[in-house]
């Protein structure tokens, strides 16, 4: 390869290739071109030297070494056989290989890996009579190996490690999940801090944590070289390596770290005292402690610290605690109302720019963010969002609750004021109705605005919750084509509109956000639980307002369950499929001679234990069987055990909740009925509950649709209840 001629690719966080280019450039470096997940440029060997010292952005700097045909594991293998690896690995160096990427025959990354080690290894062994060692940890050559269609690019890690390891954190003392070096310096970059830093700007960041945005703003300030404090490269272990070039380079930067005057101001704090003085020894070992004043206070309380600095122009950057550890409905708007007060402080004519999955910020600052980049922080799906406080003021909403009350909120999006509006109409005939009814717990909006697609549940506590207030807001599934960040605003919006409007504490209104497949389950799981005790009719029930543990009391079978207790006395009660309807108590309060609950989540079933406990109904009578139930069904109908009243609520889909064989309900009703039709007593009734999208019920039993009659006043417009059946063998209802 001629000395000019060197392809290069600095890979670096998706979204940030723009960002990354433009600092290439910067550095002087020549045909410099964005591409997907990095930044291919050209150059000499100190070219790449100087990525890997000087880039703050790019998280590794590969040469490319060949594009090879790969059609099949035999034609990779050949070719990379045949490239001359002498000539790039040191004698004695260690190697790792890693690929991604898959064609028709190569299927398998680590597959695809092993027989590009193999030709290196065997390519090797034929020059110089031995096979290198492969360390897959801390390799002296790492290779790695991008395959598209039918090629391969074969690239030498010219970086070794990540560049996000900068070498100032010390391993095991850090926050948790602390920001990666990289990707807070993109941020920087991205918000113009590298400008504002040269005019004597301020960097404020009121939550610093670990302080990584702290010191990586004053390398950037102070001009200092990232990569000055690593103390191993990739290149170490290349053939090639230009060691004089590399020790020019290394002079230059030590020569520039050892002035690191600049007129920039930083301040950052943590309300964490430990966090803090952990940015302050990562500060040190950066050698930029002297450019950063640390403090130890809550983010509400940033306007303290920025006297001296108001005719200053500056930027706000702020990591705010978030993630599956964090996304706790207590937590959250704690974090974003010290925020949205730190932000209130600043002069005006600032920049804001926040790094967070967390779509209800705009609402919290009532600004809508100039720019977004979408990135992952670490696994965790997230945006940057850019505000100029110049552009305008936070917008506000007049909203009259239900009481008459006029309370002004902020909101992201002026339309939000038509949900403010519908909600308060229907919500007034809802609880008008309710009282009547003696309902205490249900639905005052159903996703009535197609713009605000989501649905408003009341709970009125009792019990240990008697005199509260809860109300319940879910999203529904967005499709596809509908902008991410404006339907998060619009469930922020309507989230602070809701608790307004129903006179309830907004630590009250329990939020379910949509959240996509892949992180519905960890997101769900990680928000834990929010109990509240809650009553319908004479009896109490400690409902999860947030449905993650199945001790649910869903509204929409609020009737099905008072047919369950009309039709109980002296009957043998089945309720099969338990799914936290609360059913087993509407039958145990209506006299049942006996009852049994069946399904395959224990949990659900010690839920139910502990509500009859809570109405004093519990007894030997009342039995909870962990099982598959279609196993229980075939064991009853064996033992010739009959039951009077059943009530089945089966899922769509089951296959992890200890079903002994996976569950699809429009293949699998057919013989469940079968088998419930032997368990069902002469004159028994089941009451069948299907969503609305499932099968039809027949054959074995005599159906009649109860829909109309069962789904109660506050569910009539809604599209998505559940269709509800009574089976008979055709006589006795």
């Amino acid at each position: 390869m001629a000395e000019r001629q060197l392809e290069f690719f600095a890979r670096c966080a998706s979204g940030f290739e723009t960002v990354l280019a433009q600092e290439l450039r910067g550095l002087g470096l020549h045909r410099v071109r964005p591409l997907h997940g990095g930044v291919a440029f050209f150059g000499a060997r100190a070219d790449g030297y100087r990525a890997c010292l000087w880039s703050r952005v790019a998280t590794r700097i590969q040469l490319v070494l060949a594009r090879v045909p790969a059609a099949n594991a035999d034609e990779l293998y050949q070719n990379a056989a045949a490239f001359h690896w002498e000539k790039h690995v040191r004698d004695g160096a260690t190697i790792a290989v890693q690929a991604h990427g898959t064609n028709a025959n190569l299927r398998n990354t680590q597959f695809t890996a092993l027989k590009v080690k193999d030709a290196l290894c065997d390519c090797l062994r034929e020059v110089r009579g031995t096979r290198p060692d492969v360390d897959a940890r801390q390799p002296d050559f790492a290779v790695n190996v991008a395959l598209h269609e039918e090629r391969a690019t074969l690239f030498f890690n010219l970086s070794g490690e990540s560049l996000h390891r900068r070498g100032y954190r010390q391993e095991g003392v850090q926050t948790e999940a602390p920001l990666k070096e990289t990707l807070a310096a993109g941020i920087l970059l991205a918000a113009g801090w590298e400008a504002l830093a040269q005019e004597g700007g301020v960097l404020v960041d009121p939550m610093c944590g670990s302080g990584t945005f702290a010191v990586e703003g004053a390398l950037i300030a102070a001009g200092m070289a990232p990569g000055l404090l690593r103390e191993r490269w990739g290149f170490e272990g290349w053939v090639q390596h230009d060691r004089q070039a590399w020790e020019e380079l290394l002079e230059e930067a030590r020569a520039m770290a050892a002035q690191p005057y600049t007129a920039a101001r930083i301040i950052a704090g943590d309300i964490d005292e430990s966090a803090v003085q952990i940015a302050h020894d990562n500060a040190t070992r950066a050698k930029v402690s002297s450019l950063v004043r640390f403090h130890v206070d809550d983010a509400a309380n940033l306007a303290r610290y920025l006297r001296g600095v108001r005719g200053a122009r500056g930027l706000l950057v702020a990591n705010p605690p978030y993630g599956l550890r964090l996304l706790s409905q207590a937590a959250l708007p704690q974090v974003r109302a010290a925020l949205s007060t730190a932000v209130d402080a600043l002069p005006r004519g600032w920049q804001v720019t926040l790094v967070t999955p967390d779509l209800g910020m705009d609402t919290e600052l009532g600004r809508v963010p100039d720019e977004v980049i979408s990135c992952f922080n670490g696994p965790i799906e997230a945006w940057v969002r850019r505000y100029d406080l110049a552009s305008s003021e936070p917008l506000t909403q007049e909203a009259v609750s239900l009481s008459g009350v006029q309370r002004s909120v902020r909101i992201a999006d002026g339309a939000s004021a038509q949900y403010a509006g519908r909600l308060r109409k229907v919500a007034k005939e809802r609880t008008r109705w309710a009282r009547k009814a003696g309902v205490t717990c249900f639905r005052v909006y159903d996703a009535d605005l197609p713009d605000y697609p989501v649905s408003v549940d009341v709970f009125q506590g009792a019990g240990s919750n008697e005199g509260q207030l809860f109300a319940v807001i879910e999203e529904r599934p967005r499709p596809r084509s509908v902008d991410v960040q404006r339907a998060g605003r619009h469930f922020a919006d309507a989230v602070v509109l809701t608790a307004a409007v129903l006179d309830i504490p907004l630590e009250n209104v329990v939020q379910k956000p949509w959240a996509t497949d892949a992180l519905y389950d960890r997101t769900r799981e990680a928000m834990g639980e929010r109990v509240a005790c809650v009553s319908e009719g004479s009896w109490l029930y400690d409902v999860d307002l947030l449905g993650t543990s199945g001790k649910n009391l869903p509204l929409d079978l609020r009737l099905v369950r008072a047919y369950i207790g009309e039709h109980a006395a002296g009957a043998r009660f089945a309720n099969l499929f338990a799914a936290g309807d609360a059913a087993t108590v509407s039958a145990a309060g209506g006299g049942a001679r006996l009852t049994v609950t069946v399904d395959a989540s224990k949990e659900r079933l010690d839920w139910t234990a502990a509500v009859l406990r809570l109405n004093d109904l519990s007894g030997k009578q009342h039995s909870f069987v962990a099982q598959d139930v279609r196993a229980w069904l075939a064991r009853e109908a064996k033992a010739r055990r009959t039951y009077d009243l059943v009530l089945c609520s089966p899922p769509a889909f089951l296959a992890a909740r200890g079903a002994q064989e996976a569950w699809n309900l429009a293949d699998d009703l057919p013989k469940l009925l079968r088998l419930i039709s032997r368990v069902l007593a002469p004159d028994g009734s089941c009451v069948l509950v299907l969503p609305v999208q499932g099968p039809v019920p027949d054959g074995a039993l005599t159906c009649r649709d109860m829909t109309a009659k069962m789904i109660p006043h506050d569910f009539e417009r809604s599209r998505e209840h559940q269709r509800i059946y009574v089976l008979t063998h055709g006589h006795g209802y």
